[in-house]
């Protein structure tokens, strides 16, 4: 069975460009990617002395369960030389699960939906560019709705290459 599950990632250490590209490529190896939203340059939340992160989110069709989806990208993110040192701060790569179909999870290792995806912009931002229209499944409101709650705070901008 098929599921479409919507993932946030993000990187603020070396190519954090080429760190986001690599890690969308891998993911083809759990699933297929529907979609990709704009990169998008953010401030850092929560260990602000850090520096800015690059983010974006991803659609991504696959028939693993969530748990076998989030071992899969803990895999990617350790091939891709994450290391755990702080947490909430630097690092080459974070995928987080967002949504999981209709989902909800609330277990020791994971909670889907995402349990801050809701006060954050870097998640917010891109998720509605590529599905406005999803629903989380506890707030019973789409992410254009929930990116329209969310107060002003924490800026976010397009990211243009040069």
């Amino acid at each position: 069975m098929l599921h479409l599950a919507y993932l946030s990632l993000g990187s603020n250490v070396g190519d954090r460009k080429k760190n986001l590209s690599t890690a969308i490529d891998r993911l083809g190896a759990v699933g297929r990617v529907e979609s990709i939203s704009s990169f998008y340059e953010t401030e850092p939340v929560e260990v602000t002395d850090q520096p800015w992160f690059l983010n974006c989110a991803v659609a991504l069709e696959t028939s693993a369960t969530p748990e076998h989806l989030m071992k899969d990208l803990l895999a990617i993110e350790q091939e891709m030389g994450r290391k755990r040192i702080q947490e909430k701060g630097p690092r080459t790569i974070d995928i987080d699960i967002l949504l999981f179909g209709d989902q909800v999870m609330n277990g020791p290792d994971l909670t889907i939906p995402h349990p801050a995806m809701h006060q954050r912009r870097f998640v917010l931002e891109p998720l509605a560019e590529i599905a406005p229209e999803a629903m989380h499944p506890l707030l019973r409101k789409t992410v254009q709705e929930l990116l329209g709650n969310l107060v002003p705070g924490q800026a976010i901008r397009l990211f243009v290459s040069g």
